[in-house]
């Protein structure tokens, strides 16, 4: 296992290289740079205070020698400053990491409790009411834009009901602390949460009901229950713990989709993470902070493959990386 995973952790090496250049040409070639907003004026000193930014940050050097500077420096620990702050990438990053694994981490675990749940349910209870039920909304939840539902969330919770807070991550005016404090920051993460969850939730639910209709007709479930076995020994250890064989690829491969739909989910709801941070850094032409922040996407999704080909042959004992 310990070879394996070192040669896997070598291929993903030239995987990385390949995505930062492909990544950092797209972002030189974008039209308008990070000093544009700033360009175009006929004030000769203006114009000279732009060409002295650029001096100092690199802008005017050719882009291979732009690439082999960051890339260095991505090697050291130094992944660039920030145009718009200053700051170290990796410190603006840093800033903003918590919300967002708090926020994705809690999608994740509802996501996935609920679909092993709904799905299991489903099979067992095949062509039952209950089944078409979950079907025709996973269908539903496939098929409705997440934006869409965030707002749709946000109106009848937050303005019609006044149940829940449409946006940020606390009660600024009431400022609680305490238990008062956790209660309050829970409240403002209940419906991002179930934004994030939705496509997760449409997606591994119909997953689990396949896996799980696969393994309930095979002949050593029929065996079990001949056997004099309980229907939930049966289900749950038997049935679940093969059917979880297959689903965990697509239990840990949703890791990067949750975190990626948090550009969306967090800048609707005014949260302060990273991917509210890429949508600003977007806007502001930050080309640093965006590809730092685009850097990590690619070596999550890198990792998540990885730990669920490790997690796969773990379950399956047919399965051997020696």
């Amino acid at each position: 296992m310990a070879s394996y995973l070192a040669r896997r952790l070598l291929q993903a090496l030239p995987l990385l290289l390949a995505i930062s250049i492909i990544v950092f040409a797209l972002l030189q070639m974008t039209p308008g740079g990070p000093l544009s907003l700033g360009e175009g004026g006929s004030n000769p000193a203006a114009a000279a205070q732009m060409e002295k930014i650029r001096e100092q940050y690199g802008l005017n050097d050719p882009m291979p020698v732009q690439y082999l500077r960051w890339a260095g420096g991505v090697l050291t620990g130094d992944w660039g400053t920030s145009f718009k702050t200053g700051q170290p990438v990796l410190d603006v990053i840093g800033q903003r990491v918590s919300v967002t694994l708090t926020v994705s981490g809690l999608a994740f675990l509802f996501s996935t409790v609920l679909s092993l749940v709904i799905g299991a349910v489903a099979a067992v209870h095949r062509q039952s009411v209950f089944d078409y039920t979950t079907t025709g909304f996973s269908f539903i939840g496939l098929a409705t834009p997440s934006f869409w539902f965030a707002l749709m969330l946000v109106y009848v919770f937050s303005f019609q009901l006044g149940w829940l807070p449409a946006s940020g991550l606390q009660d600024l005016r009431a400022n609680p602390t305490g238990f008062a404090g956790f209660i309050d920051r829970l409240e403002h993460l209940i419906l991002p949460v179930m934004v994030l969850s939705l496509v997760s939730v449409a997606t591994l639910t119909r997953y689990v009901r396949s896996a799980m209709l696969d393994v309930l007709a095979q002949d050593y479930i029929r065996t079990a229950r001949g056997s004099g076995l309980g229907e939930r020994t049966v289900i749950i250890g038997h049935a679940m713990k093969n059917a979880a064989i297959p689903v965990t690829t697509v239990v840990l491969l949703s890791i990067p989709e949750i975190f990626l739909g948090a550009v969306i989910t967090e800048t609707i709801f005014g949260l302060p993470g990273m991917g509210r941070l890429f949508i600003e850094s977007a806007n502001e032409r930050d080309y640093p902070v965006l590809l730092g922040l685009l850097m990590i996407a690619a070596l999550l999704v890198v990792i998540a493959n990885i730990v669920a080909d490790l997690v796969y042959a773990r379950l399956d004992p047919r399965i051997s990386y020696a």
